[in-house]
């Protein structure tokens, strides 16, 4: 695992997530990363609705996936999601798809997403919430 703070989420491929020949499609792998973040936050005492109370929102400015293999109807998963950077006003997400029982990565993504408020201009990440996130300093 590339570092401690990694949480997993595992999970069987549904039905609803694969084309005719029962192979994920390409775009159910964004909600995938979703829930490794949304787990991410869960795991380290929080969530993103506690973002939201603060006034905050998290914008996903970017995605990037390299598959590798394959995922198919029933294929049990896990998301290993950890951040990777976070800046003043940014924040990175790293992630690994693999199979759940072979360790095989079906795919391997980052997630940066920016941090604006209600009116939906980008904003500072405020400390409390940089401290949460691991990297106080930046």
């Amino acid at each position: 695992m590339p570092n401690p703070n990694t949480v997993e989420t595992t999970f069987h491929v549904r039905y609803a997530e694969t084309d005719q020949m029962g192979v994920v499609h390409h775009a159910a792998y964004v909600v995938w990363l979703e829930e490794g973040r949304s787990e991410w936050m869960r795991a380290n005492g929080s969530s993103y609705a506690r973002f939201e109370q603060d006034g905050l929102r998290m914008a996903v400015s970017e995605v990037n996936i390299r598959y590798r293999q394959a995922a198919f109807y029933d294929q049990k998963v896990t998301i290993r999601c950890w951040i990777e950077k976070v800046l003043s006003r940014q924040i990175k997400f790293g992630y690994k798809v693999v199979d759940a029982e072979t360790h095989a990565i079906l795919a391997e993504a980052y997630t940066k997403l920016i941090y604006v408020d209600e009116q939906g201009n980008v904003t500072q990440i405020p400390k409390k919430w940089r401290d949460f996130l691991g990297q106080p300093d930046r």
